[in-house]
């Protein structure tokens, strides 16, 4: 029997250290490494670009969180984005992205790539008819985010996946706001899954990084060749925190769930506030396919304004437990106005987002206090 998803999480890639017994994978502060002769190197390892025994240590365990072969940790989430990207595609290449994807995302496809001559086309994820009608004779990627950020839509990852297979193009899966707890993209035939480990992963809002893992032997070749000639690695100290934040990732998305849904329940019934998004809701038009596909809902949650745009800003200043700040899964909550913020690269596109929206980043606190806080605020 294989072992479960939080055993994985604590023992993947973290054996005992053999030299001292140490039950923590060490920090392996090193930029080179000795070797017994031209080389002859020790356990494979030469320069701290190409290789570190410390994220190592996290690549393998994110691989086994995720169910694939091939796991890489990355100095951020936009450095794995980009190099999945650049491995996959061509000048001339085409490929789908949500229309309401994350503001960096976009930005990266629509600023840097567009000039290197890669063409993209928005479409909703969760219309599968829209997707499939976007796929052009050289599309070669379906970049896909779900919950898609900030407006929480939902891909049905299994049909997706299908549809990519039929259609000769590769399914990428930004995984970042379930995390590998609540679903697990390549189970459902995805061909590669990315992560920005800064958020649910890390899970403490003090280190940043980013993850690819595959089961696609010539991908993994592909995403590894290019991080190591372009060094966008993660120092050892940051794969250690990141790998820290993953033993309690299990325990820490029960609860930011739980939370999430005590929030969710307080929105719905305030006057101040004219639409909730949120998965777990039975009116959420892809609710069903949400049920199917993730454990829990998440701790995401966005919602509307009724009083508009200004508003929505004041609220966002007004939290007293939901700090305003970028960034999301940490253990504290957080609010923003992702217009302003977070989406501030889509304004004047077709991924501009709503002037009333803001976004919470549920968390771990007493879901009570979190309730107070956001009903003092609306006033």
């Amino acid at each position: 029997m294989s072992d479960g998803f939080a055993t994985r999480a604590i023992h993947a890639g973290q054996q005992p250290d053999p030299a001292t017994g140490s039950v923590i994978t060490p920090i392996h502060a090193t930029s080179t490494y000795a070797q017994d002769g031209v080389g002859q190197q020790r356990a494979g390892y030469e320069y701290s670009r190409t290789g570190n025994p410390t994220r190592t240590a996290l690549a393998e365990c994110l691989a086994s969180l995720e169910g694939g072969r091939h796991g890489h940790a990355f100095a951020s989430g936009m450095s794995a984005t980009d190099a999945v990207l650049r491995a996959a595609l061509r000048p001339g290449d085409h490929l789908v992205i949500p229309d309401d994807a994350y503001g960096g995302t976009f930005r990266l496809i629509d600023k840097v790539l567009s000039g290197w001559g890669v063409e993209y086309t928005p479409v909703p994820v969760s219309d599968v008819d829209a997707v499939r009608a976007a796929i052009r004779p050289n599309t070669k990627m379906l970049w896909i985010e779900t919950p898609t950020n900030p407006l929480l839509n939902i891909a049905d990852l299994s049909t997706l996946a299908q549809l990519s297979h039929d259609t000769g193009t590769r399914l990428a899966v930004d995984n970042t706001f379930a995390s590998p707890h609540l679903q697990q993209p390549l189970e459902h035939g995805a061909g590669v899954v990315v992560h920005s480990t800064t958020k649910y992963l890390g899970g403490h809002s003090d280190v940043v990084g980013g993850a690819v893992v595959t089961s696609d032997d010539e991908l993994a070749e592909q995403v590894g060749f290019l991080q190591n000639s372009a060094g966008a690695v993660p120092g050892p100290f940051d794969a250690w925190l990141t790998l820290r934040g993953l033993k309690t990732l299990a325990v820490r998305m029960e609860r930011h769930s739980r939370n999430a849904e005590r929030v969710v329940e307080a929105l719905e019934n305030h006057p101040k506030v004219s639409h909730v998004i949120y998965p777990g809701l039975e009116q959420h038009p892809a609710h069903q396919v949400a049920a199917k596909q993730m454990r829990h809902f998440g701790g995401m949650v966005s919602f509307l304004h009724a009083d508009g745009p200004e508003a929505a800003l004041e609220m966002c200043a007004r939290t007293r437990l939901f700090t305003l700040a970028e960034s999301l899964g940490g253990v504290e909550s957080l609010i923003e106005h992702p217009g302003r913020m977070t989406h501030a690269s889509t304004e004047g596109s077709l991924l501009q987002v709503p002037a009333e929206l803001v976004r919470l980043s549920v968390g771990i606190e007493e879901a009570d206090d979190l309730v107070e806080d956001l009903r003092t605020a609306l006033g």
